[in-house]
């Protein structure tokens, strides 16, 4: 079994951002390639937002795949505001994990809306919300059409206020996902937002200590020129793409940018975190109906009034 650990912030605002786009049939032999391949760049030098990779710690940001969040079976956990260990939620009356319990809410949805509806028009960015400002790792996803395409998604492993951090990766992942050009206003109608808290994060006793659709990982690795790379996938992703554990693992390491041949003893020096997350997802047509009132003669053009935040 994995060892459960108190995990600070894993490298300074660690982001990572979503794959996983296409749905790529991999063999357990590691010899494919993901779908929507990333680009490979070293640790120093592209900027802080990797397209499908997250570079070793000097990127400050990594770029995970059209993720969602496992169902949370374990006791929640919240980052400690000033030593980013992670102690479990308390619960009432010791009762299991349920939706009632969950952290996340659809109004941090409702908010990710609000900052980037203000950001496309240009008006004040919204006043803060009124749910909780603890911190937590977190990921905003947007998806667009009815097939739910990913358009972004990006977020980071460092807990950070949830007030500033979703403010600041809605329009990250909005904006500045290098797979796809920024949103704009035409595309509001069609979106779907997801708001993602990583929790329960464990040591894994090696690369297959994970269960598929719980389970989000991490790896950390040496490439090819002896540099050391790290990729994620949030939970739903491999479940999503019908992967096993080792078709998984092959494409997380290609994601990291991995280029060499991929063999069993290879995947046995993988460093592997485990983690769990909350999440919650609201389309474009629920966030304008829970916002209605804040619209003037009901058109989409006019700045909500945020009468409904402190």
């Amino acid at each position: 079994m994995g060892k459960r650990r108190c995990v600070p912030p894993l490298e300074p605002k660690l982001a990572a951002g979503c794959c996983g786009v296409k749905k790529p049939k991999l063999s357990g032999s590691g010899a494919h390639t993901h779908g929507n391949q990333s680009t490979t760049v070293p640790g120093s030098s592209s900027g802080p937002l990797q397209n499908h990779q997250h570079v070793d710690g000097s990127s400050g940001r990594e770029n995970v795949s059209d993720l969602t969040l496992g169902p949370g079976n374990s006791p929640i956990t919240r980052m400690n505001p000033t030593s980013g260990a992670l102690s479990p939620l308390p619960r009432p009356n010791g009762t299991a994990n349920t939706t009632k319990n969950l952290v996340v809410t659809a109004e941090m949805c409702c908010y990710c809306f609000d900052v980037l509806y203000c950001h496309l028009y240009g008006f004040p960015q919204p006043r803060l919300p009124r749910f909780t400002n603890d911190p937590y790792p977190l990921f905003v996803t947007w998806k667009t059409g009815r097939d739910k395409r990913l358009r972004g998604c990006i977020g980071t492993f460092s807990a950070m206020n949830l007030h500033s951090g979703l403010r600041e990766y809605t329009l990250t992942s909005a904006l500045k996902d290098s797979r796809f050009p920024p949103l704009t206003r035409e595309e509001l109608p069609k979106l779907s937002c997801s708001v993602s808290l990583l929790t329960n994060f464990e040591d894994a006793s090696d690369y297959l200590d994970w269960e598929v659709g719980v389970h989000g990982i991490r790896i950390e690795f040496i490439n090819e020129k002896g540099v050391k790379r790290t990729a994620t996938y949030l939970p739903e992703v491999a479940k999503e793409q019908d992967w096993d554990q080792i078709q998984t693992i092959d494409s997380l390491l290609r994601k990291g940018g991995f280029k060499a041949p991929i063999t069993s003893e290879f995947r046995k020096t993988i460093k592997l975190t485990r983690y769990r997350s909350e999440k919650v997802t609201i389309t474009y047509a629920e966030y304008i109906a829970s916002r209605q009132h804040c619209f003037q003669n009901g058109t989409l053009h006019a700045p909500p009034l945020y009468n409904h935040y402190s």
